[in-house]
C-alpha cells in the first residue's frame, strides 16, 4: 500500500529514526530540488496493517515525451522493510505507473544495503556506473594518532604548518545567522573558484542558502585568519557517515593550507561523534588531479560509489540510458 506523506510535518523525525536516513531523503533536499523544477513527492510503502516498510523522496521530470523519476538516498528501508525489501520495491515501482519512455533511478548516495540492492536486481535495475563514481574513505574507527601518523608525509607537514599558524582558528557554526553569514562567504568564493578552474555544476547557492543555514545535518566549518574568514567547509553528518560536500577558499586560505586544517578539523569531529567513516566527496582524477593528489594524502582506500539503479519498461530505452550515463 503506497500513502502519501508530501505534507506530512513528521516526515523528517521519520527518516532520522532509521538507521539508514540521510540528508538526501529529508525534506530539505527535496525542497531544493523542487526549486530547481523538480516535482518533489514523499510517499511511504506499508504493509497490510499499516506499517512502514520504506520512506521515498521521489523528484520527477519530464523530458519531452518521456518521464524520469529519482530517488536519492532511498528508498529507506525500516526493519520491518529489509524483511520485505523486494515487495516493498516492487509496488513503489508499480505505483510510478511508468510509460514506455519512462526511466525510474534510485541513487542511494552511499546509503544502500545488501538487502535494497538485491531487492533491486531481482526487480530488473540495471547499475550505471561512470569513472567519477569513486570515493576516497577514511577509516575513523582506528585510534586519531593513528590516523594521522598514517597521513601522506607532505600532507602532514601543511597540516602541522597550519596547526602552527597563531593567526588561524576553526570554528564549527551552529547559530542560524551564522551559518548563513559563512554560506553567503562560502558563495562568494565557489564563484571564485569556478572561474579560476572553469567548471561546471548544478549546484545552485542561491537555491540552497536558507537550507544550509538551518539543516543540522549539514555541518559548516569555517577557518579565520586574524578574525576574517578564509576558508568554509561543508559537510554532511549522518551516522554512518560523513561526507565531504562543497569547499571553497580565498587567496589567504590557499596559502596558509587551510583547507588541510579545515579538512582535518572535520574528521576530528566525526571521530569524536563515534562515526565510522568519513568520505572524502568523491574523485576525478582524469579531470581534477590537485584535488585528486590532495585527497589521497588523506586516504589511498578508493571505493566505488554506490551506482544509479536504472529501471524502464523498455529494455532498449533502459540500456541506451546506462550506456549514455555511463560515459559522463
Amino acid at each position: 500500500m503506497i500513502v502519501d506523506h508530501t505534507d506530512a510535518p513528521d516526515w523528517d523525525a521519520w527518516i532520522d529514526a532509521e538507521s539508514g536516513g540521510n540528508f538526501y531523503a529529508a525534506k530539505p533536499w527535496g525542497t531544493y530540488k523542487a526549486r530547481l523544477n523538480w516535482t518533489v513527492r514523499r510517499i511511504a510503502v506499508q504493509d497490510g496493517i499499516g506499517r512502514p516498510l520504506a520512506f521515498v523522496q521521489v523528484q520527477e521530470r519530464c523530458i519531452g515525451p518521456a518521464r524520469f523519476v529519482l530517488a536519492q538516498g532511498c528508498p529507506v528501508l525500516t526493519a520491518a522493510g529489509r524483511t520485505r525489501a523486494e515487495a516493498a520495491l516492487s509496488a513503489l515501482r508499480d505505483h510510478l505507473d511508468l510509460g514506455l519512455f519512462d526511466l525510474f533511478g534510485v541513487n542511494f548516495q552511499e546509503f544502500q544495503d545488501n538487502e535494497a540492492m538485491s531487492a533491486l536486481l531481482a526487480l530488473g535495475f540495471v547499475p550505471v556506473v561512470s569513472a567519477r563514481q569513486h570515493t576516497l574513505e577514511l577509516d575513523l574507527t582506528r585510534p586519531i594518532a593513528t590516523i594521522e601518523a598514517e597521513l601522506d608525509p607532505k600532507w602532514r607537514r601543511k597540516l602541522a604548518r597550519a596547526r602552527r599558524n597563531a593567526d588561524l582558528e576553526t570554528r564549527i557554526l551552529t547559530g542560524a545567522q551564522e551559518r548563513l553569514r559563512a554560506f553567503d562567504v562560502f558563495t562568494e568564493m565557489y564563484a571564485a573558484l569556478r572561474n579560476r578552474k572553469g567548471f561546471s555544476t548544478t549546484f545552485d547557492p542561491q537555491a540552497f542558502r536558507d537550507i544550509a543555514a538551518t539543516d543540522p545535518r549539514l555541518v559548516i566549518l569555517e577557518v579565520r585568519e586574524n578574525g576574517s574568514p578564509i576558508m568554509v567547509r561543508i559537510a554532511h553528518r549522518a551516522a554512518a557517515r560523513w561526507t565531504d560536500f562543497f569547499a571553497a577558499s580565498n587567496e589567504r586560505g590557499r596559502a596558509t593550507n587551510a583547507a588541510a586544517l579545515s579538512v582535518w578539523s572535520s574528521i576530528e569531529r566525526a571521530k569524536d561523534e563515534g562515526c565510522p567513516i568519513y568520505d572524502l566527496g568523491g574523485i576525478d582524477p582524469a579531470g581534477d588531479r590537485g584535488v585528486f593528489d590532495f585527497k589521497r594524502g588523506i586516504s589511498r582506500r578508493v571505493v566505488q560509489s554506490t551506482p544509479l539503479w536504472l529501471y524502464g519498461r523498455s529494455r532498449l530505452v533502459r540500456s541506451l540510458a546506462a550506456a549514455f550515463l555511463a560515459q559522463r
